[in-house]
């Protein structure tokens, strides 16, 4: 589930770097899959819509930290 707000038709109008979504609205951007997905549906080009207070089993986050170049 993405910080950045849903509107259908928003990659046609934004920003090519950093998209963040419309500035209003109450649904949300997933990214990417789940365990529940079919293969296509797990890439994180995969975008979706989910709405303001729904649940699912098929949702989750994914934590991402910044790492350190690889010892040469």
């Amino acid at each position: 589930w993405c910080q950045d707000r849903w509107k259908e038709d928003y990659y046609k109008e934004s920003p090519s770097n950093n998209p963040t979504g419309p500035s209003s609205g109450s649904s949300r951007v997933l990214r990417g899959g789940s365990w529940y997905d079919f293969a296509k549906g797990c890439r994180v080009s995969d975008r979706s819509i989910n709405y303001s207070g729904r649940r699912d089993d098929s949702y989750g986050m994914r934590l991402a930290l910044p790492c350190s170049p690889f010892p040469s």
